[in-house]
């Protein structure tokens, strides 16, 4: 896969917060918890490797710990993070394509799966990242 060629996604990234909600609007629980944590890297070269978690430190009797990694290479167009998964916790991801919407905002990177049906609904998610080293001038 080429570089990328919009560079603002270059870097290390902080999970700072996520969102999850319906198609009708209706706000849901969040895939990783309340305290959801998660890092991620792109290079300028096109690589990039992502871990997510539930971050809380103890879990309720009978939870399951949220976690996903993967890693592959990318490109980025401006709009659209396209991942070629050639790493990953579970064997399902690798080969997979994942795909993201991408905005920048604030100083953040927001970033927008596809909704996928989780329980019969139409789940929609944003996870907003922040820089873990600011942009030198």
């Amino acid at each position: 896969m080429p570089a990328p060629q919009d560079m603002r996604i270059v870097g290390h990234w902080r999970l700072v917060s996520t969102r999850a909600w319906t198609a009708d609007g209706t706000e849901v629980a969040e895939t990783y918890g309340p305290v959801s944590l998660g890092i991620v890297t792109l290079t300028a070269e096109g690589r990039m490797l992502a871990v997510l978690c539930d971050g809380r430190p103890e879990l309720p009797p009978g939870t399951v710990r949220a976690y996903r990694s993967y890693m592959g290479a990318y490109s980025f167009d401006g709009a659209t993070l396209h991942t070629v998964v050639d790493g990953a916790d579970t064997p399902d991801w690798l080969g997979t394509n994942q795909i993201r919407a991408a905005r920048f905002e604030g100083g953040r990177m927001f970033l927008r799966p596809p909704p996928r049906i989780i329980d019969g609904r139409e789940i929609h998610r944003e996870l907003a990242w922040e820089r873990l080293v600011p942009e030198t001038p």
